[in-house]
């Protein structure tokens, strides 16, 4: 059974150059160990999903000019996520507010062609099916 995400799990973005951590506003009352309880849905950029230190796609406009203006060196700027959809799977019956529940092989995509997945579910063990 795949590990229940909780507020605090750590993240990578493959071209994020840092971890981040997710964070989970209490808003739905439910929570694993004493945190909050992520869904699929906790993923709005900078919310739920903080930067990854700085970003190395060259899909990313901004590391594009960098790089441009470097004479092709590959110059990595900022990151500031844009997230492409809900995390994906989701808990198939677990669900808070009829929303999956995240789980610690689920992932997302940013739109500048990062794939961000949980390298650590936030807490001890929790399985949910």
């Amino acid at each position: 059974m795949p590990e229940q995400v909780i507020m605090g799990a750590k993240m990578l973005c493959s071209q994020g150059m840092a971890p981040s951590t997710l964070i989970v506003p209490p808003l739905k009352g439910v929570s694993v160990e004493g945190m909050a309880a992520a869904t699929v849905n906790d993923k709005i950029p900078i919310v739920n999903i903080p930067p990854f230190g700085l970003c190395r796609s060259m899909s990313n406009p901004q590391v594009a000019a960098a790089t441009s203006a470097a004479m092709g060196t590959l110059t990595p700027m900022p990151c500031i996520p844009v997230i492409a959809g809900p995390w994906k799977p989701g808990a198939k019956k677990t669900a808070i507010g009829g929303v999956p529940c995240l789980t610690k092989n689920s992932k997302c995509t940013c739109a500048w062609g990062g794939s961000i997945s949980i390298v650590k579910s936030g807490g001890k063990i929790t399985d949910v099916a």
